[in-house]
């Protein structure tokens, strides 16, 4: 898997996203096994803080 382009700290585990605008508006669940999910569509990857 490529490395994501973008990392953003989320402090919730359901985030939307929708790439700034570059693709529709999804929901990602952050698995608390992982800590982090990477959007299919942009690459996104969203880290839950601790």
């Amino acid at each position: 898997m490529a490395e994501a382009r973008e990392i953003e700290e989320v402090t919730k585990s359901t985030i939307p996203c929708d790439g700034g605008g570059e693709h529709p508006r999804i929901w990602l669940q952050i698995p608390a096994d992982e800590g982090f999910v990477v959007c299919g569509y942009c690459d996104k990857k969203f880290v839950l803080k601790d």
